[in-house]
């Protein structure tokens, strides 16, 4: 896909402005009374790395850029369907399991938890084709998932007592303050699984949508 052309500048403009306001409203309402702020919580990452990379692919349709930043793509991608995966299965067991502060308003609960992720993923695999080399960002993505495990484990939760648990206390979502450490490293390890086997359906879904475009060239 020529991504210069009106239609897909149109379009990365859209999901930019979005993520943007999305971020700057975040970053500027959220409480931070408790240490770690907004950043305690796995969507806020996700939303920056989607801002992150609609800034870079916008930059790039427009030519103020150049390079790949197919990586940082894939990552964001990730990162946001895990987030969608974890966030609507807790929602849909007991909402208390991740609303520790309050019910969200609807128009941030489905950006962040639908559209949002569903505008990047969309960019990354339909406009950039950024799984064509997806071993690459293996290591991105696992030090990712490492930096956030460790953030809350080692600073969230020693300087927060907020939300209490059965267990312990500080971890910024409830039902990680009824685990006790090994459940809760059972749940990292397979929450980092999850993560590499997304990126490999993302990767057969690439390597299909591109077979398929090659195949209608060559018909053609």
């Amino acid at each position: 896909m020529d991504i210069q052309s009106r239609p897909v500048i149109t379009y990365r403009w859209i999901v930019f402005l979005l993520a943007a306001g999305y971020t700057l409203y975040n970053l500027a309402t959220r409480d931070y009374s408790f240490p770690g702020g907004p950043f305690r919580f796995l969507t806020i990452w996700a939303l920056l790395l989607s801002f992150a990379s609609a800034s870079y692919m916008l930059a790039l349709s427009e030519k103020r850029r150049h390079g790949s930043y197919m990586v940082l793509a894939m990552c964001a991608s990730v990162m946001n369907v895990m987030v969608v995966f974890l966030y609507w299965k807790l929602y849909f067991t007991d909402p208390a399991l991740v609303q520790g502060s309050g019910a969200l308003h609807p128009l941030q609960e489905y950006y962040l938890h639908v559209l949002g992720p569903a505008l990047q993923i969309i960019d990354a695999l339909f406009i950039a084709c950024a799984f064509r080399k997806p071993l690459r960002a293996i290591p991105w993505l696992l030090s990712l998932v490492a930096a956030y495990i460790l953030w809350i484990e080692l600073f969230v939760q020693r300087f927060n007592t907020h939300p209490p648990g059965n267990v312990t206390s500080g971890l910024p979502y409830p039902f990680l303050n009824n685990m006790d450490f090994p459940a809760r490293a059972a749940f990292y390890g397979g929450y980092t699984g999850m993560a590499l086997a997304i990126l490999a359906v993302f990767a057969g879904i690439g390597w299909a949508l591109q077979k398929s475009t090659k195949s209608a060239k060559s018909a053609s």
